[in-house]
């Protein structure tokens, strides 16, 4: 792995995204940065889900500053391809470096279980999990 890569984790929620994405940034140390589609959207700008939001914006800006510093960026994250899909594309394109992407292929019950071991888990149940379910909604770019 060069020293800056760019690595993305996606996939439907409850499926160790979030978790794997901290560990990694743990193993790697200091230099690596953790961009959260989560924490971008929900909690620096609380903005909704969609098609024009904001957060799409900032999260390429984010990933492209730690390129621009010479950090190793983690992007994690839902990240839909029908939301996400064009500035996913975009920052793989412009980022310099090596460029990881995984789609966390986990079953919808695994994806429940996991989601009521967490400590958000009274935030939402498995009817908004349903909702927002995605299968195989992968970006269909080599090494995915």
């Amino acid at each position: 792995m060069t020293s800056h890569p760019l690595i993305i984790l996606r996939g439907n929620s409850g499926c160790g995204k979030t978790s794997t994405a901290r560990l990694l940034q743990r193993q790697l140390g200091y230099g690596a940065m953790l961009v959260s589609q989560d924490m971008v959207r929900r909690e620096m700008l609380r903005v909704k889900d969609s098609e024009s939001n904001p957060a799409i914006q900032l999260i390429y800006d984010l990933c492209m500053y730690g390129n621009n510093v010479g950090y190793a960026v983690i992007l994690e994250g839902i990240l839909s391809n029908k939301r996400y899909g064009t500035m996913l594309h975009q920052l793989l394109n412009d980022f310099q470096g090596e460029k990881l992407i995984y789609y966390f292929d986990v079953s919808f019950k695994e994806t429940v279980r996991r989601h009521a071991t967490k400590p958000n888990a009274h935030e939402f149940g498995e009817s908004e999990m349903r909702q927002w379910w995605k299968d195989q909604d992968i970006l269909g770019v080599p090494g995915e």
